[in-house]
């Protein structure tokens, strides 16, 4: 079901429409097997020592692609192992030593010299050299004042491949997931339910000779609309769907002409926004599921969407371009162009865009360590926060400053990166105030809860992780089976959802 993705994803970032490579000529499967080489390649390539020799076991038992396309992460885990290697080596060296040195020594008192004390391992160099190791291939240690026991949250399976998305009801516990399986599912949680967590499975499907069939596409993006009754699902057989809660196909919004990327009801729930691989952005009618308007300003694939207010919404390409556009205009009311954005990388397309309240806009961008902030009063951004190593994969505005309940609060913003790390910005200063550093992994997610004091983020090291806002402080922590893709509260806050690459989908109570 990846297979479109990542032919497309492999197309786009090798530039293979720029070559005078003739596509007829390339044989099926050629992808999967590029892959699958580079992949043996790099496992051989770890697995030896500069000299040619092989290493003394393996540093890495099994490298999944995720660490084939982080040469960063194979090369810090490898010189950890050389590292350990040495300090068992050391250790070993001077704990023959000290048996020579007290060869005269009793036998009783050799015997009581190395007996462990209260239970203490005696293994080579474990003791001291396990924690002066940054050894990403093991999991952080936690408080256990702050661990969440796997007793302790619920695991939904049923997701028969990754699940990339999820998403809670806004007024009920109810949590809805989207897979590479071609399903969405919602999933009871309300603790008032009779028969404990049910599932509804919305499966995706297309007409082929009369008949439903699959339609093998992941399921690319999940909303709800503003009182919970409809769910609309995007797909990349190119349909948008609007299911009813009860798991009910309402309807199904065509159009777009292949994968759609991003899905947004707007808060009046009477239209929906959708982006797509045609370049496009297409407002359809709720009632009807007609396009009420599209809007082909995009020289490339449309990435992401966000609306302002009920007719007006922004939108992110390739094509390094914002446009901000109104339902009833027939050109862009504002365009952010590559000019004015000062990319710094030929291959830095806007990738993620969101709106806060007050009319700021702030956008991502792939290959880039950056966040910027954009007003629609100028023409130049407000601000330019620097702080990552490494790419930037999400960000999310805090619920608080003007426009939301918590005014009296200040705006914060939360950004997620491959260097591991989460920081909290101070969006009037454009300054970072926390750096939150306990993942070991690339971090994909991050979420305020609906009161803003406190943040999960979810990363590829299986770990959820719950931080207050205000003193950066780890509070909950949950670690997993699977490498976490995305994370979300419930509507009252006392819940955290994580879909999982592993095909689960897990809930706790966190915060209350």
């Amino acid at each position: 079901s990846g297979f479109s993705h990542s032919a497309f994803t492999f197309g786009i970032e090798s530039h293979i429409s720029q070559s005078n490579i003739n596509g007829t000529l390339v044989p099926p499967a050629a992808l999967i097997s590029i892959l699958q080489k580079g992949l043996q390649y790099v496992e051989a390539e770890i697995s030896i020592n500069e000299d040619g020799t092989v290493f003394d076991g393996r540093p890495i038992e099994s490298l999944s692609l995720i660490d084939a396309v982080m040469p960063d992460v194979v090369q810090t885990r490898q010189q950890a192992f050389r590292e350990k290697l040495a300090q068992q080596q050391a250790s070993a060296a001077a704990a023959a030593a000290a048996t020579a040195a007290t060869a005269g020594a009793t036998t009783t008192a050799v015997s009581q010299q190395n007996t462990p004390k209260n239970g203490e391992a005696t293994v080579n160099g474990e003791e001291n050299g396990a924690h002066a190791i940054n050894n990403h291939s093991k999991p952080m240690e936690i408080d256990g004042d702050v661990e969440i026991p796997p007793n302790k949250a619920t695991v939904l399976r049923g997701h028969e491949s990754e699940v990339f998305i999820c998403a809670w009801n806004p007024v009920s516990d109810l949590l809805a997931s989207g897979s590479g399986d071609s399903t969405a599912r919602i999933w009871n949680l309300n603790e008032n339910s009779n028969s404990g967590s049910t599932q509804l499975v919305l499966r995706h499907c297309i007409r082929e000779g009369g008949h439903d069939v699959p339609s093998n596409k992941d399921v690319t993006s999940l909303d709800w609309n503003s009182d919970g009754t409809l769910l609309a699902t995007g797909s990349y057989d190119g349909f948008a769907r609007i299911w009813t809660e009860d798991g009910n196909l309402a309807s199904t919004l065509g159009q777009h002409k292949g994968p759609i990327f991003a899905l947004k009801w707007n808060k009046k729930g009477n239209y929906i926004l959708s982006a797509g691989v045609d370049k496009t952005t297409i407002i359809k009618k709720k009632k009807t599921g007609e396009a009420k308007q599209q809007f082909p300003f995009h020289s490339a694939p449309a990435l992401d969407v966000d609306w302002q207010n009920n007719t007006t919404f922004a939108s992110c390409s390739t094509d390094m371009c914002i446009h901000v556009c109104r339902l009833g205009c027939d050109r862009p009311v504002k365009t952010f162009k590559k000019k004015k954005i000062s990319l710094r990388t030929q291959n830095n397309e806007v990738n993620a865009i969101k709106w806060d309240p007050s009319g700021m806009l702030l956008e991502k961008k792939k290959n880039d360590m950056t966040l910027k902030i954009w007003s629609m009063k100028q023409d130049t951004c407000v601000h330019d926060l620097q702080a990552h190593s490494k790419e930037i994969y999400t960000i999310k505005w805090s619920p608080t400053g003007p426009g939301k309940k918590k005014k009296n609060s200040n705006i914060m913003l939360a950004s997620a990166s491959f260097d591991s790390t989460v920081r909290l910005w101070d969006v009037d200063r454009g300054v970072c105030i926390h750096t939150l550093t306990k993942h070991q992994e690339p971090v994909y997610s991050v979420a305020f809860s609906p009161d803003g004091k406190y943040l999960a983020s979810g990363s590829f090291d299986k770990c959820v992780h719950i931080w207050n806002t205000q003193s950066g402080t780890l509070v909950h922590s949950y670690r997993g089976t699977g490498g976490i893709f995305e994370v979300c509260w419930n509507a009252r806050g006392d819940k955290v959802g994580a879909s999982a690459s592993d095909g689960s989908v897990r809930i706790f109570k966190c915060c209350k």
